[in-house]
């Protein structure tokens, strides 16, 4: 199965892509919390590595490196989302958020301010603001989180792991409604997603670009998340 590895030892390839893995790792851990250990990152996105080595098909037409840098980080992401360090009321508030943008939206028919979410909430500007840090600074994975039903689908498609076919269109249609609705998002919330998903500029850089502070950029992704969740929600 590995045509060119397969005259090498495992052990040496876990070896020569070992940095690989604590690259990828080091990149995510640029995204989470302080409280998240490098290591344990490490020791997911390895388990990921071993992974690739077992299920690699170069018949599949992508690198090595490319197959095993999908299964890294997805094993990584795996592991935090397992170890959810959200409190049970960010989550619960988050829902909230959600449904409150959701109900202004449908009686306006236009993008929900803060002003009118915090209202709908029945909670200051302060208050609502600081729900919206706390969520973003919980988890910065929402948007990975709503595409979850596709996310490993370029490497499953390597290994040669083909899906049932209405599991493919749905995956496909879903993919379309969340470009849609990130299309129709406020411009300063589908820049900042673009800048953290496409780009891959970090909080403080993208505070740089836009001229506000690290805690307000966080504050506009998880708006942005929100509003996602709330315009996808019957695909939920």
């Amino acid at each position: 199965m590995y045509n060119q590895l397969e005259f090498r030892s495992g052990q040496e390839l876990v070896e020569q892509y070992a940095p690989l893995v604590k690259r990828i790792a080091r990149h995510l851990m640029a995204r989470l919390p302080s409280n998240v250990v490098l290591e344990d990152l490490v020791q997911a996105g390895m388990v990921g590595l071993l992974e690739a080595l077992g299920k690699y098909d170069p018949g599949k037409g992508a690198s090595f490196e490319t197959y095993a840098g999908i299964r890294i980080r997805g094993a990584i992401i795996d592991e935090v989302r397992r170890g959810d360090w959200t409190p049970r009321s960010v989550h619960r508030n988050g829902r909230r958020i959600s449904e409150a943008i959701a109900q202004v939206e449908g009686r306006t028919g236009r993008d929900a301010t803060d002003t009118e979410v915090a209202a709908e909430l029945g909670v200051s500007m302060d208050t609502y603001h600081g729900l919206l840090q706390d969520s973003a600074e919980s988890r910065l994975f929402s948007l990975d989180e709503l595409t979850e039903s596709g996310d490993d689908a370029p490497g499953e498609q390597f290994a040669g792991e083909e899906p049932e076919p209405g599991e493919a269109l749905q995956g496909s249609a879903f993919r379309v409604a969340l470009a849609g609705a990130i299309e129709g998002l406020p411009e300063r919330e589908k820049l900042v997603l673009a800048l953290y998903y496409d780009e891959e500029l970090n909080l403080k850089e993208i505070g740089q670009v836009l001229g506000v502070t690290e805690s307000r950029v966080s504050q506009i992704h998880s708006q942005a998340a929100a509003r996602l969740r709330s315009r996808l929600r019957d695909w939920r």
